[in-house]
């Protein structure tokens, strides 16, 4: 599985003042806590930012990584708090975010409406390889212009800024804040230290910006001009000055005094021989079996820097060969993911009208296998559909005594949406449809490579993926894999999930199909869903884990690299409103030596069943624990009876004991059939 690092990133505006009356203006900071998604996860706080001072519209420089992988869903909880000295503290708003959703947004950004007022952004980028070292900087301002008005001088202190690749990458982002000197128009600031993976990517060359204001208390710091220039530029400055400009107005100048990288690694990730299209998968990123997200240390002031010799020449660094592009690099650069769904309508599902059989939909909210399905590995691809218009496909039925393997599902050539294909799906079943056979994939799969050649061809970085759904294995195996050889060369990945109780040892042939047929790319996957019957996670990571290497290879091989998305602009970022179940002040306890702690598990547990709701988050309560003793974080399980069904296993019969799985957590139970269920039928259990 690949994983990649991601860098998340804050800001909101028009919040609401919480400091109260006649006591200025709030002093916001945001706490960022991981939230608990599946069974033995543990929501924790992951970290804060800095505090704002007064300010309603607070951009902060401090980031959170996370580890990404497609198949995995990471959801957190960004609390927005005002800080109040010696008393405590004042919430002003929460939101929660899913990474992949902030990742599949366009310009990589996601924002959200908060209850109290106000919106809060939150952006996803790549985290630059950690290796570059430190900038040690020393500025001093020069004669520098007062904008404080006539009877008082300027505050100054400076902002070091970057731009980001991609969409919405173009407006500068602070990097590192210094400290403001009082009433000083050739201030001396103190040294800095800033993460140069942070700054520029270990890109010397790339254009930064060094920005001073003008200290107010209010918040509404007064620009005194800028300067743009690249660590290189800076680092061969040394005693050297750059003029502040202000629009085509000199605001003063700022001195170099001491510029040096400290630490740069001489064996980094950007020194590495350019990837080989056959070298694809051994130069993958490990498999990272334990989930760690960190607080990235950013860029602060250090006390003791005044000692050090910052000065001489600068290190040679040596010039990085071209890099491959990742999966994150093509989805926020430009890559438009497409799905479409194929559903298996042979006889061998049995009955639908029948309990128990696969295409069978319970009065009772309980999903069968196709649903539970399209629902987990669709809501996670739907996330980078642009447009989320889905195409819909049938194989195996009769329609005026014709088998069809290719038909389309529903009353239009594409639906809208995850519950728009669950929609098709079930009012599929009010057409003269009869269930029939034999199982035959290859019209929809050559449909789909067709159909992908030619979003291709209006959009070079356009890529899809064919979600197939069957009950059993293929019948004619040599046919299917001659297709597979022939659409190898199209946009396109194939997942195969195995619904029901049939034998699938002959579908084994897909197993390293690539090497043993001799085509170029592998582009299938095949996954049985009873393996992950009760773990939506692992079903998503599992269908799922192959496609950013196909992807990738796909359009590397071909030359398509990732582009910026030229149209993009900050005010088409879509602004979610307010989730009133999910978007919740968690409770925290601050410890004497700045360590933040969630103070009980409210609203710390995202619903991950199958049968969550499609459109919104919803919480679930924490688990309990026994009467006097501490809390314990362990699985997600409701308080309340949540009721399933159970088939009875063959041979089996009334009045025996059997194992289960409880559908939300996963956990072993232990249940009697009840009298008069044959082998076969079905039975309610509620636990």
């Amino acid at each position: 599985m690949t994983v990649e690092k991601l860098q998340l990133t804050l800001q909101a505006t028009g919040l609401k003042n919480v400091a109260g009356l006649g006591k200025g203006t709030s002093d916001p900071f945001a706490i960022v806590t991981l939230l608990a998604t599946g069974p033995g996860e543990k929501p924790r706080v992951l970290g804060k930012t800095e505090v704002i001072k007064n300010s309603l519209s607070p951009k902060w420089t401090t980031s959170f990584l996370f580890d990404y992988s497609f198949g995995k869903e990471t959801h957190i909880n960004v609390s927005i708090v005002d800080e109040v000295r010696k008393q405590s503290d004042k919430p002003m708003g929460s939101a929660v975010f899913e990474i992949g959703d902030i990742l599949g947004s366009r310009g990589s950004t996601k924002a959200k409406k908060l209850k109290k007022g106000g919106i809060l952004y939150a952006r996803i980028s790549k985290a630059p390889p950690r290796s570059a070292g430190k900038l040690a900087l020393r500025l001093q301002g020069i004669k520098l212009k007062n904008v404080d008005g006539l009877f008082s001088k300027s505050d100054p202190f400076f902002e070091i800024r970057r731009t980001h690749d991609g969409a919405g990458g173009g407006s500068w982002t602070p990097i590192y804040r210094g400290k403001h000197v009082k009433n000083n128009l050739n201030p001396k600031w103190e040294p800095a230290s800033i993460d140069v993976n942070t700054l520029c990517d270990g890109d010397l060359n790339r254009r930064i910006q060094v920005a001073v204001f003008d200290h107010e208390k209010n918040g509404k710091h007064n620009s005194m001009g800028a300067f743009d220039t690249t660590v290189n530029e800076l680092v061969k400055s040394v005693g050297g000055k750059f003029a502040l400009k202000k629009g085509s107005k000199t605001y003063g100048t700022v001195s170099v005094d001491e510029c040096k990288i400290i630490g740069a690694e001489t064996s980094s990730v950007m020194q590495q021989p350019p990837f080989a299209p056959a070298a694809a998968t051994a130069t993958a990123p490990p498999v990272t079996t334990s989930y760690e997200p960190q607080i990235m240390s950013m860029p602060v002031p250090v006390a003791d820097f005044g000692n050090m010799n910052l000065g001489g020449q600068p290190l040679p660094v040596p010039v990085p060969p071209p890099k491959k592009p990742t999966f994150v690099d093509y989805i926020s650069g430009n890559c438009d993911l497409n799905m479409c769904v194929a559903i298996d309508f042979t006889g061998s599902n049995g009955d639908p009208r029948r309990p128990g059989t696969l295409h069978h939909f319970s009065p009772h909210g309980q999903m069968n296998g196709y649903e539970k399905a399209i629902s987990a590995v669709g809501s996670i691809v739907a996330k980078y559909d642009s447009d989320q218009q889905f195409p819909v496909y049938g194989f195996g039925a009769k329609y005026d005594g014709v088998v069809r393997h290719c038909f389309q599902v529903g009353n239009s050539k594409e639906v809208h949406g995850i519950k728009g294909i669950l929609d098709a799906y079930k009012g599929v079943f009010r057409t003269p449809l009869i269930m029939s056979g034999p199982t035959v994939f290859t019209e929809v799969i050559q449909l789909a490579a067709t159909q992908a050649k030619q979003r291709h061809q209006i959009n070079p970085l356009s890529y899809s993926i064919l979600l197939l759904l069957t009950d059993g294995a293929v019948t004619d195996v040599e046919a299917t894999k001659q297709v597979l050889a022939s659409v190898a060369d199209a946009p396109l990945s194939i997942v195969i999930v195995g619904i029901g109780n049939a034998d699938f040892s002959a579908m084994k042939f897909l197993d390293d199909f690539e090497r043993r047929s001799g085509v170029n790319r592998d582009i299938v996957q095949f996954v049985q869903f009873n393996a992950h019957e009760h773990n939506k996670t692992s079903l998503t990571r599992e269908t799922l884990e192959e496609i950013p290497d196909q992807l990738v290879q796909f359009f590397h091989t071909r030359g398509i690299m990732p582009q910026a998305d030229t149209n993009f602009s900050a005010s088409k970022i879509v602004i979610d409103d307010y989730n009133e179940e999910a978007d919740i002040d968690l409770s925290m306890d601050y410890g004497s030596d700045g360590e933040i702690a969630l103070n009980g598990d409210v609203g710390c547990y995202i619903d991950n069943s199958y049968e969550a709701g499609l459109e919104d988050l919803h919480v679930i309560p924490p688990p309990s624990a026994p009467s006097g003793s501490a809390p314990v974080v362990a699985a997600s399980v409701p308080t309340q009876p949540f009721t399933f069904q159970v088939q009875v296993p063959p041979n089996v019969a009334s009045g025996q004991q059997i194992q289960v799985a409880h559908p939300q957590t996963g956990q072993p139970l232990i249940v009697a059939v009840p009298a008069g269920v044959p082998p076969g039928g079905v039975f309610t259990v509620s636990a």
